[in-house]
């Protein structure tokens, strides 16, 4: 079993593109944060950090999983 090009490819690109949308969302968040409601200002931080949690782990684990070709 060969590791995927096209996938790792992706992950590869995807790694550089993170940090543009970790940036432009943060910005994001904290132009519209005073304009929400407090219940919704804790439920748009939290869906942010899981999402840029979970990213990132995938990331890590799409790029070890395809090298060594688990």
């Amino acid at each position: 079993v060969l590791a995927s090009l096209p996938l790792q490819m992706m992950l590869y690109f995807n790694v550089y593109y993170f940090p543009v949308w970790f940036l432009a969302e943060g910005m994001m968040l904290q132009l519209k944060y005073q304009l929400l409601p407090q219940h919704y200002q804790f439920l748009l931080v939290a869906a942010f950090l899981i999402l840029s949690l979970a990213e990132g782990s995938r990331l890590y684990l799409g790029y070890v999983g395809n090298l060594q070709e688990k």
